[in-house]
């Protein structure tokens, strides 16, 4: 029983938008270091579903 509640937290963790924009700071701080355009390109894509769902948005970088 305590397994499933544990998974039941962690999943809800895992998808909870302060979860989600944690993981999103810390991805631009890996991109400021890489400026790896395939990276950027993944960073915007978590950007937009982050901004569908979530508030507050999150500025889309330009990867160009």
């Amino acid at each position: 029983m305590s397994v499933f509640c544990i998974g039941v937290i962690f999943a809800f963790i895992e998808n909870s938008c302060v979860a989600q924009h944690m993981a999103i700071m810390n991805d631009l701080k890996i991109y400021e270091k890489l400026l790896e355009p395939d990276f950027c390109d993944d960073v915007v894509e978590k950007i937009n579903l982050f901004n569908d769902n979530c508030q507050p948005q999150i500025e889309i970088l330009d990867c160009g």
